[in-house]
């Protein structure tokens, strides 16, 4: 069997590359969204210089934005309940990383995080894409 049989093509090979991306960011946003909910904010400040200039009410939130996410991104598309809020999620975690990146920029610290950041956004991109346009999950019937 040569390379190209072996790669995934079509909707099957976007599913596959689409469920990674799921979740990667289910991994990603749901780490910091537990972090942010449960750290006290003071060792959360020492991890992340934003917390300093943020109130914890707004911290707190954005880590209950990123748990829910996370979980948008896993369960509506594998039980096939609500599929559209998987795209939503994704689209979620993009307006997350334009502030994300907005913020870091006006403290200064663009360069430390702004790989991540794309990388964050380029993911959360092409997942919302992909669950809208390229391979969309039906719903339960």
């Amino acid at each position: 069997m040569t390379t190209t049989e072996m790669a995934p093509t079509g909707r099957k090979g976007w599913t596959i590359v689409l469920w990674g991306g799921q979740v990667l960011l289910a991994l990603a946003f749901g780490a910091a969204g537990v972090m942010k909910l449960g750290m006290p904010v003071e060792a959360l400040a020492a991890q992340m210089n934003w917390v300093n200039s943020a109130p914890e009410l707004l911290v707190r939130f954005i880590g209950l934005a990123e748990a829910a996410g996370a979980l948008g991104m896993i369960v509506p598309a594998a039980t096939r309940i609500l599929p559209w809020l998987t795209p939503l999620a994704a689209l979620g975690f993009v307006v997350i990383q334009v502030l994300a990146i907005a913020t870091h920029a006006m403290l200064g610290e663009l360069l430390m995080v702004l790989p991540v950041n794309l990388a964050l956004l380029a993911l959360s991109g092409l997942v919302a894409w992909g669950r809208w346009r390229k391979a969309p999950i039906q719903p339960r019937r």
